[in-house]
């Protein structure tokens, strides 16, 4: 048990390192994480797919807000991309999230795979994403963009546990804004997603019925004792690594971004 606490700890410093250097707010790589943990610690375990969605979700809520806390005192956030987004954002959580409780734990973790795959091949074939126009100023979002894209990433991130970065930064980039911007939105953009999931995850229905072990350490589908792990881990090396943000050049930030989330898919399809 210490090791698997340990091993934990390891991987919520990573996940605050991803936090601030890429928006993910954990998603990507507690979703597998406590998956492998749960299945390891109770083979043949139910719902270890929804737990570790739900814990995904609770740890984002603290990880987005610490870092996007940090990223506003440095003056990094743009209000014009972030409003538009974030009440929809924020609707699209509520529905995503109660719709993944009704969807058994295997089909969410293929969704989950298949997401990851999709992601990869749009930022590769499509432009605007590795590398934008040199000189150009940033586009702003269009209403329709706000409402429907906002509604969009908020349903499939929060029924992942994913946050909004994989889907946010994409579309800011595509809208000419440097990485390092991009990235620093996603965290205050993933806010609503982890917060109207944990609150889903915490009080669903299913969570207290006969196929999830009752223990201590259980809220609903979160599992405490590993978001504190996580955490533990996690909030220390934001503040470490919030600052030296800013400094990564812009190519080898969008390059390393794509590289992460093809790395997340071999561990998802391995576990």
């Amino acid at each position: 048990m210490l090791t698997s606490f340990s091993t934990l700890l390891l991987f919520g410093c990573l996940t605050g390192v991803l936090t601030v250097l890429f928006g993910f707010g954990g998603g990507f790589v507690t979703v597998p994480v406590v998956y492998a943990y749960l299945t390891l610690a109770a083979p043949g375990g139910a719902d270890a797919m929804h737990v570790a969605v739900a814990t995904s979700a609770a740890v984002m809520v603290v990880n987005a807000a610490t870092a996007a806390l940090g990223q506003w005192r440095q003056d990094r956030l743009r209000r014009a991309y972030l409003w538009p987004l974030a009440g929809w954002i924020a609707v699209g959580a509520a529905v995503g999230s109660f719709a993944a409780t009704l969807v058994g734990g295997t089909e969410l973790r293929l969704l989950f795979a298949l997401y990851l795959l999709v992601t990869i091949a749009d930022t590769l074939l499509r432009k605007g994403f590795l590398r934008v126009a040199d000189g150009q100023p940033p586009r702003p979002l269009g209403r329709g963009t706000a409402t429907f894209g906002g509604t969009g990433i908020g349903l499939v991130a929060a029924g992942l546990g994913v946050g909004g970065s994989v889907m946010t930064v994409p579309l800011l980039r595509r809208r000419g804004l440097p990485m390092a911007e991009a990235t620093a939105m996603a965290n205050p953009l993933s806010v609503p997603v982890a917060l109207a999931a944990s609150l889903v995850y915490a009080l669903a229905p299913a969570a207290s019925a006969a196929q999830l072990p009752a223990h201590p350490g259980q809220l609903g589908y979160i599992d405490l004792t590993a978001c504190g792990a996580l955490l533990l881990g996690s909030l220390p090396t934001i503040a470490l690594v919030r600052r030296i943000a800013g400094r990564v050049p812009d190519r080898v930030h969008s390059v390393a971004y794509v590289a992460l989330l093809g790395a997340v898919l071999l561990v998802t399809v391995s576990v």
